[in-house]
């Protein structure tokens, strides 16, 4: 008789909601043939914000489950068409050199086509977005507009039974891909297609892949020049740029931990004084600890290389432990605490600035304020289900510079003459309390295609923000950040 291996709950969650494909193995015992459904070893992490859109996307499903009758006997074709619309209320935004309110709309449309099965092993897609906004007080840039763009474009060749299935039947494929691409690695804190700005990273090059997540060991490697998104003409791509990456996945163990090591690497030809380099291995580890309802999600990355003339020695680790309390609601509570190395300007001849790639920066504060270098920042955050349709968390975080002679990224950034000229004191006699933030979201699934999204956050500003927008001009206010966001999709 054939033993099936039984996995954590999360991941036969993933695989009964379609986020992965589930494969087929037969059995033959006795001169009787048996299938089975294979088990996947994925299991989704509970750390707050961390969760991989998939590939396809989400709002894409396959198109013999699409509402229109004339797309359901094209069993190769996936597509998906969603619309977001945000209306965002920001008083005394720090990131702007003027204080006051702003009352944008940010509009955002997506479409995705997707060919499969059909001309294997060769299979294609496309995404394409197109990202408005509308009201704003200050000038337009790209993190808010980019006029009918594709996002994704590439043409793949994909082997599904070149290797033997894992131990619980999951084919590991080849894949590789050349092309456009849009898509998250990780905890999407080093590359992410950056879900919450209305418009997308991208990227153009190869990316290749050994396994699948629902395999039980998973290799990606990647070749990429990022694009520069351009508002109103055809993104191109960064010249003299180039990331190349190397990220592992190891699941066997899933079911106590997941253990994902990688290698980032980040060139620029034309930097100055003999171009950039930056070398990143790293490690990330989550999981749960058995049934005790504590979970956990911790990553440690080193970078070296140089920046010019100046050697480059950074660093960043963070890590957050959960716990689940198994009541109706669903509840869980976390802690968190990241430290991402700064510049110590002027002090050592070393570059000690964390290269923070093209990573979702939104988990780090609710206001999008922060980004991934020179900060110390611990949180605590609650999350709870008390409906089906209805979600909602709530949490506090604190901010402070990890080095004080360094910037502070985003603070009076945009209409700053020269720019970013407000965000950093070489002297480091501005101290190093940035602030702190509270904030709360509710997700209302309203139908099974719409999402409606309401948020709030309260910045209040430290003793360094309070000095840096003196400089500035403006009056050093806390801040406040109200928005209401639909989702759509049509299927």
């Amino acid at each position: 008789m054939k033993t099936k291996t039984t996995l954590p709950f999360a991941a036969l969650l993933a695989a009964a909601s379609g986020a992965l494909a589930v494969d087929t193995y037969t059995v033959t015992e006795g001169g009787m043939t048996t299938t089975y459904d294979a088990t996947p070893y994925y299991a989704k992490p509970l750390a707050y914000s961390t969760t991989r859109d998939p590939d396809p996307p989400k709002y894409v499903t396959p198109a013999t489950k699409s509402p229109w009758s004339l797309l359901n006997q094209y069993s190769w074709l996936d597509a998906g068409l969603d619309y977001r619309l945000r209306y965002e209320y920001r008083d005394d935004d720090i990131r702007r050199t003027a204080d006051g309110v702003d009352q944008p709309f940010l509009h955002r449309t997506r479409l995705y086509l997707g060919v499969r099965d059909i001309v294997d092993p060769l299979r294609f897609a496309v995404e394409i977005q197109d990202a408005h906004r509308y009201n704003g007080n200050f000038i337009k840039d790209n993190r808010d507009i980019n006029e009918l763009e594709p996002i994704r474009a590439y043409a793949e060749l994909y082997f599904k039974n070149v290797l033997p299935a894992d131990a619980q039947g999951n084919s590991r494929p080849i894949s590789v891909r050349y092309g456009l691409h849009n898509f998250e690695f990780l905890d999407r804190r080093l590359i992410g297609n950056n879900q919450w700005r209305n418009t997308a990273n991208g990227f153009r090059g190869v990316h290749a892949s050994v396994g699948q997540e629902s395999s039980d060991w998973q290799v990606d490697l990647l070749h990429l020049q990022p694009m520069l998104r351009i508002p109103y003409d055809p993104d191109r791509t960064e010249a003299g740029k180039t990331v190349n990456a190397v990220i592992g996945h190891w699941r066997k163990w899933s079911e106590y931990v997941t253990i994902e090591p990688f290698f980032f690497q980040q060139k620029e030809k034309f930097a100055a004084n003999g171009g950039r380099e930056v070398n990143s291995p790293g490690i990330r580890a989550y999981g749960v600890f058995g049934k005790s309802g504590f979970d956990f999600d911790a990553s440690f990355i080193s970078q070296s290389g140089h920046n010019g003339t100046r050697k480059v020695d950074a660093w960043a680790a963070w890590a957050e432990l959960g716990y689940s309390f198994g009541d109706p609601w669903k509840s869980r509570f976390s802690v968190f605490y990241g430290a991402i190395t700064g510049d110590n300007f002027g002090t050592t001849g070393t570059d000690e600035r964390f290269e923070r790639f093209y990573g979702f920066q939104r988990p780090w504060s609710a206001d999008d304020y922060f980004v991934l270098e020179n900060a110390i920042t611990p949180k605590v955050r609650y999350e709870a289900q008390p409906d089906l349709n209805l979600k909602f968390d709530v949490g506090y975080s604190w901010f402070k510079l990890y080095s004080a002679s360094d910037r502070f990224n985003n603070l009076a950034s945009v209409g700053a003459v020269p720019a970013n000229s407000f965000n950093r004191d070489s002297s480091g006699q501005s101290g190093r309390n940035v602030g702190s933030e509270f904030d709360i979201r509710f997700l209302w699934q309203v139908t099974p295609q719409t999402l409606v999204t309401v948020g709030y956050a309260h910045f209040i500003s430290g003793e360094w923000t309070s000095n840096r927008l003196r400089v500035a001009g403006r009056p050093s206010n806390d801040s406040d950040f109200a928005y209401v966001e639909i989702l759509t999709k049509l299927f």
